[in-house]
């Protein structure tokens, strides 16, 4: 099966540039912004705006959850930094490929960064940043699609806890959304070890080493990424920030147990992997096992054989002596010899079933 590729270890390209420097990753797509600007009674959503307009959303709508798709176009990242007031050095962690999952806080903001789980391919992920701010929140993702349509419903339907909250609320829910996209993954790749599992000690056509070790991988990764969530989580918990207030502290407990649950999965799983990886091995030893049996079995039959039918093809001249080969001069000479090979061969299956060898 087609291996998928690894995210790199870190940006060559960017290798030795002053801090702060905005280079948009390889392969970066058109960036496209979309707001979600709200109050307890009123919403306005756009799927395009212009960034000079959102400073007068800003003003107008107690939060503005501003999301922005694509790292292409680094000047509008520069522009929304210079609108928020955003540390430069956490814009170019932005575009940056890849971020340890990891929070920083700034004077007037905090810097998020987490993997997200593309819906696509459970084993495919992708950077999410989350800039927190008064009145504000900022997601930038690298590609377009996400976790988040659930919130946007809860958004569009008036749920009175969303659209009264504060953005510490909507980070809240965001990360929330975050944690709960890794269970249908995890979820995939249990179904995947249960199928391979069965495939192995069943009749079908055993799986490639392969496809169990990129399985493990990719549980691996995802414990790379839900490890560092976690301590981002309770780092969030156990700070003090005015940002976030005691009733969403209690909303990210849960999340945080949420997160604790998906990271004790993957940490089974991944044992359960590397079992299914020795079961193989196992099954494969034993089938090895089964025929070098079978075999052996069959190579010492003919080994008294072999014996008799030597003898019995030396070329010594009877007429030379009596003691040469006299069965050569004897009429049942030949049904002798085969008898004789049929009773060592009879002999030493009946010895063998004795011992055992063929249960």
């Amino acid at each position: 099966m087609p291996r998928r590729r690894r995210l790199p270890i870190y940006r060559a390209d960017a290798h030795a540039l002053p801090p702060g420097t905005l280079m948009p990753p390889k392969d970066a797509i058109p960036s496209k912004l979309s707001v979600f600007c709200y109050g307890p009674e009123e919403l306005f959503e756009a799927e395009s705006v212009a960034v000079a307009e959102l400073s007068k959303l800003r003003e107008q709508y107690p939060v503005c959850w501003i999301n922005l798709a694509g790292l292409q176009d680094v000047e509008l990242i520069a522009q929304l930094g210079e609108i928020f007031g955003l540390h430069r050095l956490a814009l170019e962690d932005t575009v940056s490929i890849p971020q340890r999952p990891k929070h920083d806080a700034y004077t007037d903001h905090h810097y998020i960064t987490a993997r997200m789980p593309v819906l696509s391919d459970a084993k495919l992920s992708e950077q999410l940043s989350i800039f927190l701010g008064d009145g504000f929140v900022l997601t930038v993702q690298e590609f377009e699609g996400d976790v988040f349509d659930g919130i946007r419903k809860r958004l569009r339907d008036g749920r009175p806890r969303l659209r009264t909250g504060t953005t510490g609320y909507l980070a809240y829910a965001i990360l929330d959304a975050l944690v709960d996209a890794y269970f249908p993954v995890i979820e995939s790749f249990a179904v995947q070890l249960d199928e391979l599992e069965l495939r192995i000690l069943s009749d079908a056509p055993d799986p490639k080493i392969g496809e169990l070790h990129d399985l493990k991988r990719s549980l691996i990764s995802l414990r790379r990424y839900l490890d560092p969530l976690r301590e981002l989580i309770g780092g969030l918990l156990r700070g003090e920030y005015d940002l976030m207030d005691e009733q969403t502290k209690v909303h990210l407990r849960d999340c945080y147990d949420h997160c604790k649950h998906a990271y004790d999965l993957v940490e089974s799983y991944r044992d359960v992997a590397s079992g299914v990886m020795d079961l193989q091995l196992s099954v494969q030893g034993q089938r090895m096992n089964e025929v070098m049996k079978v075999l052996t079995v069959i190579a010492t039959l003919f080994i008294p054989l072999s014996f008799i039918a030597g003898v019995y093809g030396m070329n010594f001249d009877a007429s030379r002596s009596g003691w040469n080969m006299p069965e050569l001069g004897w009429s049942f000479g030949y049904p002798y010899a085969l008898g004789l090979m049929a009773a060592a061969a009879g002999a030493m299956l009946l010895y063998f079933r004795r011992k055992g060898w063929f249960r």
